[in-house]
């Protein structure tokens, strides 16, 4: 499975872009919201990267930063949408806006996003309250990670592991800011079964 993409930006078409990795181009469609933040062409860029593998293709979603991805992950959960609704209403709002929306059950905001029609937004508010993801979580893949970036890597595996974002944050508190990765997964992870 491919987690990220680092390499150089070397086409640009709305929804998709094209990223040079070692000689091998890599179609990835993003949502506008990531497409608005790349950086301009022949610049080095790094996208998260959501994989979904059909009967007939094998397509790469790309996000600006985790919280995006997680929220993308997030959305493809709930029945009646798919990848490509997924990424439309990521492109129309944030995944923070998404979010907000969610948690004020905001049918109204939700059913404008492009493909959701009122019972599908209703259906959102339910099956996504308490799940999405803060800009928080998020590590920012345009600028060098922050200290920290490794427990939000963890909070970020928590989250993709279907914990809510409250059960992640407090299942982190007290860990080494400089821990690794897959031992900041195991120790939360024993925190949470406490």
């Amino acid at each position: 499975m491919i987690g990220r993409l680092s390499g150089k930006l070397v086409e640009k078409m709305p929804p998709q872009v094209v990223v040079d990795v070692g000689g091998v181009g890599y179609e990835v469609e993003v949502s506008m919201q990531t497409f608005y933040r790349l950086p301009p062409l022949q610049e080095q860029v790094q996208l998260y990267i959501q994989q979904v593998v059909r009967e007939d293709a094998h397509l790469l979603f790309g996000f600006a930063d985790a919280a995006e991805r997680a929220t993308f992950r997030q959305l493809v959960k709930v029945s009646g949408i798919g990848a490509k609704t997924a990424l439309g209403i990521l492109s129309a709002m944030t995944a923070e806006e998404l979010a907000q929306a969610v948690a004020q059950e905001d049918v109204k905001r939700l059913s404008s996003a492009p493909g959701i029609g009122k019972k599908t937004a209703e259906r959102m508010v339910l099956e996504l309250r308490g799940k999405l993801v803060s800009a928080e979580v998020s590590d920012g893949l345009f600028a060098p990670a922050a200290a920290g970036g490794n427990l939000d890597d963890v909070v970020t595996a928590l989250l993709g592991l279907g914990y809510n974002e409250r059960e992640a944050k407090a299942a982190v508190k007290g860990l080494p800011q400089d821990c690794d990765v897959a031992d900041g997964i195991r120790l939360a992870l024993r925190n949470l079964l406490k």
